[in-house]
């Protein structure tokens, strides 16, 4: 087996977001298996990736893999992003991995050999016994179905935990996509630290974003004495 046949491909969504989690997530499938249909997550409707996840997920040659990573990790100031996108990488891949596997993953790092390595060192830390191959490509979503079915998965995961934050957040207005540009997501930032004082849960307490409107807020406060 070479990092040319690939049988895994991982992926990750939800990296930028200033709310919800990381989601990474790992396909292990032969070739024929992946859906004709399958692309980058981001040039497929919500419709089409939620009908993509579901079909990997009926067919008995598909394992799938995902790893959520909280806001709670995201903000542990021990830890980093880059190590985190590893780390979900890793734990996906594991969660299907079988030995002598090759890996391709959608390179998280601006060297694509020292993201694929770390990967592999994760793999194993991770507690799989798997020993695998990976290899990292910038753009793997593009050139691998199977990368592009886990940037499906790891998508559907990741909007799914967006509309449940939303369900438990809806009093203080929508939260729109959760990306530090989207003006709905920063109004709703807003609308909740003026409200009661603190960031919500499912905020990264870490990002520029998120001290910008605590800031605001207080200096609001100190403007009204």
């Amino acid at each position: 087996m070479t990092a040319e046949d690939p049988v895994v491909g991982s992926d990750e969504a939800g990296k930028g977001p200033v709310l919800g989690p990381m989601v990474a997530a790992a396909v292990r499938a032969p070739a024929a298996a992946i859906p004709d249909d399958v692309d980058d997550s981001k040039r497929l409707s919500p419709a089409k990736r939620e009908s993509i996840a579901e079909t990997l997920r009926e067919r008995d040659a598909v394992a799938v893999g995902v790893a959520v990573v909280s806001t709670d990790r995201i903000d542990d100031p021990e830890t980093d992003m880059n190590t985190l996108t590893v780390a979900a990488h890793a734990e996906a891949v594991a969660a299907v991995a079988r030995d002598g596997d090759a890996v391709v993953a959608d390179a998280g790092d601006v060297s694509e050999s020292r993201f694929a390595r770390r990967v592999r060192e994760g793999v194993a830390d991770a507690g799989s016994d798997a020993d695998v191959a990976v290899s990292a490509e910038h753009g793997a979503d593009e050139s691998y179905p199977l990368v592009a079915a886990a940037s499906v998965v790891a998508k559907v995961r990741r909007d799914a935990e967006i509309d449940a934050i939303a369900d438990e957040y809806a009093e203080y207005g929508p939260i729109g996509s959760g990306y530090p540009s989207d003006p709905t997501t920063r109004d709703f930032l807003r609308e909740y630290v003026e409200r009661t004082g603190e960031l919500p849960d499912c905020a990264r307490a870490s990002w520029s974003t998120s001290t910008d409107v605590l800031a605001a807020a207080e200096q609001s406060g100190l403007s009204e004495f």
